[in-house]
């Protein structure tokens, strides 16, 4: 079962999620909060598989709590909700570790999978904005020190497909090699960037000059 917390300042929509989500077999809400400072001792307490978080909320914004909770020795993965898809506070959230996002006006199957892909370590942004949110991402935020050395050749060759969109099938079809193959590979790479997720290492790829 994949646990969930609900983080909205209003109750409606935290309720309309929660009666959305539960609709499926495999997920469910553990809590919700109200607040940044309300959702993390929530997370800090019940340690749900994914946080589903608002980020512009009067008694706390969600950005600073999307950063101590991703922050936890063990943390869960942290599926920001919004209302426009360039937000600055996307970006924000990006940078604060937040494994992806969605629009608040996703539908019900979408929702579910996202959280269902975010709880299996599967980093996620919005199918239709994905690569004008990263690439805008590291355009606005200073690359850091490349560090490609650090991956082998076929490394980098995954790192480069996955940041441009592929999943792990469509980069083992492309490659010809098996799917077990790809992870393997990526998660060694993930390993040396010290990336948690897809999104994060496509957003270092971006930003190493990688892919361009």
């Amino acid at each position: 079962m994949i646990t969930v917390i609900l983080v909205d300042d209003q109750p409606v929509l935290r309720a309309g999620f929660r009666s959305l989500i539960e609709l499926s077999d495999d997920v469910r809400v553990i809590g919700e909060a109200s607040s940044g400072p309300d959702a993390v001792r929530l997370a800090r307490s019940l340690r749900p598989d994914v946080v589903c978080m608002d980020v512009r909320m009067p008694g706390g914004n969600g950005l600073d709590a999307t950063r101590e909770i991703t922050a936890f020795d063990t943390p869960p993965a942290v599926l920001v909700l919004t209302t426009f898809e360039l937000d600055e506070y996307v970006f924000g959230a990006l940078e604060a570790g937040a494994s992806g996002f969605l629009l608040k006006d996703a539908d019900v199957d979408t929702l579910v999978d996202a959280i269902r892909r975010l709880a299996a370590g599967q980093g996620l942004v919005d199918q239709s904005v994905t690569h004008r949110v990263i690439t805008e991402f590291a355009r606005r935020r200073p690359a850091p020190a490349p560090a490609s050395h650090a991956l082998t050749s076929r490394e980098s060759e995954i790192v480069r497909l996955l940041a441009g969109g592929l999943s792990n099938a469509e980069i083992a079809a492309t490659l010809v090699v098996e799917v077990s193959t790809v992870k393997s590979h990526l998660g060694r790479a993930m390993s040396k960037i010290g990336a948690r997720d897809r999104v994060q290492t496509a957003i270092w790829a971006y930003r190493t000059g990688l892919i361009s």
